[in-house]
């Protein structure tokens, strides 16, 4: 049987390369490429929505989804946990299933794992990522969900240390862990995570060179869980063993729309 894809932001860098992968899957085909200003019933005729928009416009998608009984992939950026928390009632509610991939590349999703799990071991940590100048939101969201990762494997060591937080230049914390964004020609995405100890340190980097190739095997498994899921999924980490433990962001209380840790109010996808 074949599973009916809408796919909201379609023509964006994402998108596109999510439109490529799905017409590449057998048991997918996109019925409908929405844009960020369309109307919404135009997902009516899909069976599984995938939201490849603006973090502005993403929340009104995934809501637009689960109030029609429809699952959702969500590849936009600026969902952090705060955020889901909002949209997590809705979807037990509804009894539908919403996935979130902060990133879609393997590599990035170890290089997050390989941090949490060496939190524990070092009481200062920072998180530097750099993306396109075209990239208007900040911090990303695959160094948000870091962050919270590792907040999470620190939840007995308790939050990382980080003097002079006051000051601008220090960073925003995410999770009680500074992240300094850069926005620069001539690099794709790039994320290091360097944890200090003393008389030590150590650097955890990922470089995405070719986001389609990188991209489309997560695509490919995401896609897959998405159309059976039922509940909140987060992270290709809970689809696939990488053989890391991987820590469970502790509970968080729903913010304000519009009020969302680590991400601009307007912003364009990974």
């Amino acid at each position: 049987m074949t599973t009916r894809v809408a796919l909201v932001g379609g023509t964006g860098k994402l998108g596109s390369i999510i439109a490529e992968v799905i017409a590449a899957t057998d048991g997918f085909e996109t019925v409908t490429i929405l844009g960020s200003s369309s109307d919404l019933a135009e997902i009516d005729a899909a069976d599984l929505v995938v939201d490849a928009s603006i973090p502005a416009v993403s929340i009104d998608v995934v809501r637009g989804a689960i109030e029609r009984g429809k699952n959702v992939l969500v590849g936009t950026s600026g969902w952090s946990s705060e955020r889901i928390a909002l949209v997590r009632p809705l979807v037990d509610a509804a009894g539908t299933g919403a996935v979130f991939i902060p990133n879609f590349s393997l590599g990035s999703v170890i290089g997050s794992a390989l941090a949490a799990a060496s939190a524990p071991f070092f009481p200062s940590i920072e998180i530097v990522e750099t993306h396109r100048e075209t990239k208007v939101d900040s911090p990303s969201g695959t160094a948000v969900r870091t962050a919270e990762l590792i907040a999470a494997a620190r939840s007995e060591a308790g939050p990382v240390e980080a003097p002079h937080v006051d000051q601008r230049a220090r960073g925003q914390q995410i999770a009680s862990v500074p992240v300094h964004s850069l926005r620069r020609p001539g690099v794709v995405a790039r994320q290091e995570t360097i944890l200090s100890g003393p008389g030590e340190s150590l650097s955890i980097v990922h470089d995405t060179i070719d986001p389609a190739s990188a991209y489309a095997p997560g695509i490919r498994v995401a896609l897959d869980a998405a159309r059976d899921a039922s509940g909140v999924i987060v992270g290709l980490d809970s689809m696939i063993d990488i053989g890391i433990r991987m820590p469970k962001p502790a509970p968080v209380v729903p913010v304000v729309e519009g009020d969302v840790a680590g991400q601009a109010a307007a912003a364009t996808a990974r």
